[in-house]
């Protein structure tokens, strides 16, 4: 290593702790199979004054997803043998049912359960283990696309396929994890930790901030190939290191699992067998974040250039942030920066995607840059002088007096239709106010006029949930906040669209977010 690499390396490292404050973290920056930098701060558990160092056991999350995928290559050649299986897993599904390789790419058009959750009723801090999850899955009866049509990111796609697996071989799926992956690794501590509630270390996840203080965050869901796996910083640079050992081996694991991936319709798409590949500082990546409450992960590979870093925080600070800190650090490299002299465009305000039926917000950001707000966080967008606006895998571009929606990562194009203004819609908050069903969920929306202003709750077969007040977006359109989820951040707010009758009144709402839409609501009061 580069005296200067060695130099930015150093001064990353002090900067972390300073730049994403909270209890504890790690990183790891690997190149060529040699570590780099190797680096612990803070308090694993602050109460318990236990140190965070690389051997600290850490939730990983949605990292885990990859490590499913790499079981199952592992233990099933053709994993489509699982399919049937699948079919028993989805009796009441009246669409067409996803293949396995639509699991693994999150193209399976099934709506996430964490989201769906929260409609039947589920509160943010409610137990979620087995029988909950047998409940949202088993009674799915419709998809919000068409399988292999779109992506859409889907938490039990990647707990089916441990379930599939462990019912395929007659293991459970720790062990399948351990025997296939986890031992050839070379990932000693790591283990599948599917009860949230603590880690056998005492590591604990935080939230809170500098400001408001920290304080432990409260999980009790059960998870498995979806998000379940515990591993430490050395476990995690144990695995970044055997895939550069194997990467000369086109039938190794992690060569399968970045293995080229597209839609129905052929279009190549950019995330396959739980990994996403986008692209940064002109280098290919392949990558994936991890989000629990009170835990946040990111790690990202470069097979090119052999490069890979490992985030891990104890509480909510933006990992994916740090390890591109720490690649442009390693690259000696700048990220583009926003033109603040170009004008802000005429065409912020309030849109629906029709195909979706959601909510598109543009907004004004800093100078040079813009907001959008469509799935389950914002987008940062930089302005460019050809009149569009660009972030990653997302554009917007005027197109023949209308405004052109491309999101590529989800085979999404489309053209935005304006929202009219949000004044109340006809009647206020009392011709809204009332009871909806929706048959598919045996659930129900309780709409309230407290005076003037509505209030909305969702409830069914998982409880009772928290009144929230409703957001006026446009003509016979609310959004209706989802604060937390079950897992980590809210799934995007709830849009509501109203279903008019003959007569005008308002007789159902259609409603969805990124994660769950397209689902039909009846009043019945």
């Amino acid at each position: 290593m580069s005296t200067d690499i060695a130099a930015r390396l150093e001064r990353l490292a002090a900067r972390l702790p300073i730049a994403y404050p909270g209890p504890g973290g790690a990183i790891a920056v690997l190149r060529h199979g040699e570590v780099l930098l190797r680096h612990a701060w803070g308090y694993a558990n602050a109460e318990r004054r236990i140190a965070f160092t690389p051997r600290s056991l850490f939730r990983v999350c949605s990292i885990t997803k990859q490590f499913t995928c790499a079981t199952l290559l592992a233990s099933c050649p053709d994993p489509e043998v699982l399919a049937p299986a699948l079919r028993a897993r989805l009796p009441q599904l009246d669409a067409m049912l996803p293949s396995i390789a639509q699991l693994c790419h999150n193209q399976s058009g099934l709506r996430d359960y964490w989201a769906v959750a929260m409609l039947l009723g589920a509160g943010a801090e409610d137990g979620f283990a087995d029988a909950e999850a047998a409940r949202v899955i088993g009674t799915t009866r419709s998809t919000h696309f068409a399988p292999g049509a779109r992506y859409s990111y889907c938490n039990q796609n990647f707990r089916l396929l441990s379930d599939l697996l462990e019912a395929h071989t007659g293991s459970g799926f720790a062990s399948l994890l351990r025997r296939h992956v986890l031992d050839p690794a070379g990932m000693e501590t790591a283990l599948l930790a599917a009860d949230t509630r603590a880690m056998p270390d005492g590591t604990e996840g935080y939230e809170g901030s500098v400001a408001t203080g920290f304080r432990p965050a409260v999980n009790r869901i059960l998870w498995t190939g979806d998000a379940g796996l515990g591993a430490s910083l050395d476990d995690m640079i144990a695995w970044e290191r055997w895939i550069d050992a194997t990467r000369d081996d086109p039938e190794s694991l992690y060569a399968r699992l970045r293995a080229p991936v597209a839609f129905a319709d052929g279009t190549p798409a950019s995330y396959g067998f739980g990994l996403d590949r986008p692209t940064e500082f002109g280098h290919a990546l392949s990558a994936h974040s991890g989000a629990l409450r009170g835990w946040r992960s990111h790690r990202l590979h470069l097979a090119a250039e052999r490069i890979s870093v490992v985030v891990l925080f104890n509480h909510m600070a933006d990992p994916q942030a740090a390890a591109h800190e720490a690649l442009a650090a390693l690259l000696d490299r700048v990220r583009p920066a926003a033109d603040s002299s170009l004008p802000t465009p005429p065409w912020l305000g309030a849109y629906v995607e029709p195909e979706t039926g959601l909510l598109a917000r543009i907004e004004a950001g800093p100078p040079g840059e813009l907001r959008l707000r469509f799935t389950a966080g914002p987008d940062r967008l930089l302005l460019a002088p050809d009149g569009t606006a660009r972030g990653g895998r997302v554009m917007l571009r005027p197109e023949g007096g209308a405004l052109a929606l491309e999101r590529t990562g989800e085979n999404l194009r489309t053209i935005l239709h304006p929202v009219a203004s949000a004044e109340p819609a006809r009647g206020g908050a009392a011709a809204l106010a009332g009871r909806y069903r929706c048959d598919e969920l045996d659930a129900e929306l309780t709409i309230a006029d407290t005076g003037s202003v509505a209030y909305g709750a969702w409830s069914g077969p998982l409880g009772t949930g928290r009144m929230e007040q409703l957001d006026p977006a446009g003509a016979d359109l609310w959004l209706l906040p989802c604060p937390r989820a079950l897992d980590v951040a809210p799934p995007g707010d709830w849009t509501l669209a109203a279903q008019r009758d003959e007569s005008g009144a308002i007789a159902g709402l259609r409603v969805g977010c990124w994660l769950a839409r397209g689902l039909d609501y009846v009043r019945r009061a």
